[in-house]
C-alpha cells in the first residue's frame, strides 16, 4: 500500500493547511467541555464551506464525489494543526443514502451535509440498548402522519437537534426485528421532551434522554418500507463503528500530541513509567491510523466490509483507553481549581467499551459472523 500523496493530494493538504493557519477555532480537547460540543455546528459548517467537508460523497447531496483518501488528509491536517476532527454524520448519511427514496436523499442529504440541520439519533431505549430490536418505541398511523410515543436515551446532542432519526415499531404482530421502521422526526414540535444527561466527566451537552408523547412524524418522511427500519439500522451502526467514519483517528492523535508536547515542554517532570505510558499511546494511535488507511484502500479498490466493523470498535476502544490511561499518567487528577482536563479526557474513555455497543457484543458478533462459531 502506498499512502503517500499524489501530486493533486499535495495541493489539497497545503490548502487545508493554510486554510488551518486562520480558521483553527482553537476548542479545548474533544470530549472534555460543553464548549467544544457546542462549537461542532459552527466547525461543520466552517469545513464544509471552505470545501473540506463531505468529500467522498456525492455531487447531488453535496459533496465532491472525491476518493476518500481526501479524507484521511483532512484528518491529518486536522490532528497535526489541533483542530477538532471532522463531525460525525457519515453514519446518518449512508443510512439514509442506502435505504432512503430519491425524495428522501434529495430532501434530507444536503441539510446534513452542509452541517445547516443538525440531526440526533434516536436508536437506543432504557430497555433496548444491546437489544435494540426490543425497542418498544411505537409510530401508529393517523392520516398522513405516524404518532410516535416512546422513550429514547444516550442520544447524542438532542439538546441542538432540529430533527431525529428515528427507530420505532410499526408492527408490534410480526417478529422484532421485522416490526420496525425509521423515521426523521422534528425535535422542535410538541410531545418532544429532552433532558441532558450529565457525565462523570461533567459534560451535559453530549448525551440526552428524549421522550416523544405523540410527536408527529409525516408519512412521506419515513426513510424505507414499513418494516425496513432494522435494515437502516444495521448500515447506521456499520458505519458508525468505522473508525475512519467518527473521525476518531485525528482525535487520538490531537490528543496525544497535546501530551507530547507537555511532556517536552518539562521533560525532567515525568518519570520512566509515565513515558512508557505515552509512548504506548502514540504506537496504539499510530497503528489506529494505518489501520484506517487499510479500510479506506479497500474501500476505494470497490471492497466493503460489513461484521469487520465490530473489529474496528474493539480497536477503537483499545486505542481511546490507552490513550485516556496516558493523560491520567501525565496529567493526573487535578487539585482545587486546577485544570481537570486530562482527568476529564481519562474518564470518558472509559464509556467506549459501552457506547456504540458493548465489547461483549462486538466479540460476540466477530465469534459468529466473522470465525462462524456457535452460539453455544
Amino acid at each position: 500500500m502506498d499512502f503517500g500523496d499524489a501530486p493533486e493530494e499535495a495541493e489539497f493538504r497545503s490548502r487545508i493547511r493554510a486554510w488551518l493557519t486562520d480558521n483553527n477555532p482553537g476548542l479545548p480537547a474533544s470530549s472534555t467541555s460543553d464548549e467544544y460540543w457546542a462549537g461542532q455546528a459552527g466547525w461543520h459548517q466552517s469545513l464544509y464551506d471552505a470545501g473540506f467537508f463531505g468529500l467522498s460523497w456525492p455531487k447531488e447531496i453535496g459533496g465532491h464525489d472525491l476518493p476518500s483518501g481526501y479524507e484521511v488528509i483532512v484528518d491529518d491536517e486536522l490532528a497535526s494543526a489541533g483542530a477538532p476532527p471532522r463531525p460525525s454524520v457519515g453514519y446518518l448519511v449512508q443510512g439514509i443514502w442506502h435505504h432512503g427514496s430519491a425524495d428522501i436523499r434529495s430532501r434530507l442529504l444536503p441539510g446534513i451535509v452542509n452541517g445547516r440541520d443538525r440531526w440526533c439519533q434516536g436508536f437506543s431505549e432504557p430497555e433496548a440498548g444491546s437489544d435494540l430490536a426490543s425497542l418498544r418505541t411505537s409510530a401508529v398511523r393517523d392520516g398522513d402522519d405516524y404518532l410516535i410515543t416512546g422513550h429514547k436515551i444516550w442520544t447524542s446532542y438532542s439538546d441542538a437537534a432540529d430533527w431525529a432519526l428515528v427507530l420505532a415499531r410499526t408492527d408490534p404482530d410480526v417478529p422484532k426485528h421485522h416490526g420496525i421502521s425509521a423515521f426523521r422526526v422534528s425535535m422542535r414540535q410538541p410531545g418532544v421532551a429532552q433532558k441532558p444527561l450529565r457525565m462523570i466527566n461533567g459534560i451535559t451537552r453530549e448525551f440526552g434522554e428524549v421522550e416523544f408523547d405523540g410527536a408527529r412524524a409525516p408519512a412521506a418522511d419515513m426513510i424505507g418500507a414499513p418494516g425496513e427500519g432494522w435494515k437502516l439500522a444495521m448500515t447506521v451502526v456499520s458505519h458508525e463503528r468505522e473508525p475512519g467514519e467518527l473521525g476518531y483517528v485525528a482525535r487520538y492523535r490531537k490528543l496525544v500530541k497535546e501530551l507530547t508536547h507537555q511532556v517536552r515542554e518539562s521533560p525532567t517532570g515525568y518519570g520512566a513509567e509515565q513515558r512508557r505510558d505515552l509512548a504506548w499511546a502514540i504506537v496504539e494511535s499510530e497503528m489506529l491510523r494505518q489501520h484506517v488507511c487499510r479500510r479506506l484502500s479497500d474501500r476505494m479498490d470497490g471492497i466493503s466490509h460489513g461484521p469487520e466493523g465490530s473489529v474496528d470498535k474493539l480497536l477503537m476502544t483499545q486505542v481511546e483507553q490507552a490513550v485516556g490511561h496516558a493523560a491520567m499518567s501525565i496529567g493526573g487528577a487535578p487539585h482545587d481549581d486546577a485544570d481537570d482536563t486530562w482527568l476529564k479526557v481519562y474518564l470518558y474513555s472509559r464509556a467506549q467499551s459501552v457506547m456504540g455497543g458493548t465489547s461483549q457484543i462486538q466479540r460476540n458478533l466477530i465469534a459468529s459472523r466473522i470465525l462462524g462459531l456457535p452460539a453455544s
